[in-house]
């Protein structure tokens, strides 16, 4: 047996609190399941499928859905300079007033206004996320870029297809597939906001 001191005790678990006497679980348990350079390589796959399937680069442009979208449509417009030697416009578009699943209180502490100073009409888009759930991000992400203009067509890029669809959207390049649970939380961190690049699944 453990000696008294030997014991680990529940206040030195950053992730439980005492409620009456007993141990609480409050905070998230982290498991990291791609890293900085699993992402990096990724991305760089997703680049060339993106350049395979538009046959070049000719009328592309990236647009990333706000916030984490959009670090990774520059990212990936990065690539495409490096190996193409292009400039890829890239835009970014806030879907806040197109969802229709957040509230009103919600809507208003996301960022506003749109950001797509270039013209999008018989442009092949490519649309670009951090993760697909439920993929009424997307559809709500495929409304307002309608009200921006006409596209030619629109692909879906992802880092990470998490599943649980509520609509009938695919994606057409992933990063990752990434099997879940509808009481987890994947978390895409990004050193342009996170500081570290990293993606972890949430365990309650």
């Amino acid at each position: 047996m453990l000696a008294e001191t030997e014991r680990p005790s529940w206040t030195q678990c950053p992730w439980w609190s005492f409620s009456f006497g007993h141990p609480r679980k409050e905070k998230y348990m982290a498991k990291e399941i791609v890293d900085a350079i699993s992402m990096k390589r990724a991305l760089m796959r997703m680049t060339y499928e993106i350049i395979e399937r538009n046959k070049g680069t000719e009328n592309l442009v990236l647009i990333g859905i706000k916030t984490r979208g959009l670090y990774l449509a520059q990212r990936i417009a990065k690539n495409l300079k490096n190996l193409e030697d292009v400039d890829v416009p890239v835009g970014a578009i806030d879907v806040s007033q197109y969802r229709d699943d957040l509230p009103e209180s919600e809507k208003e502490k996301m960022i506003h206004g749109q950001q797509l100073d270039f013209d999008i009409t018989d442009k092949n888009v490519v649309l670009v996320d951090d993760v697909l759930f439920t993929g009424r991000t997307i559809r709500a992400a495929l409304d307002a870029i309608m009200d921006q203009g006409r596209p030619a067509k629109i692909n879906l890029a992802v880092l990470i297809d998490r599943g649980h669809r509520e609509l009938p959207i695919r994606p057409d390049f992933i990063g990752k597939n990434i099997p879940t649970a509808m009481d987890e939380e994947v978390k895409v961190s990004l050193t342009e906001v996170d500081d570290k690049d990293g993606i972890d699944i949430m365990n309650k």
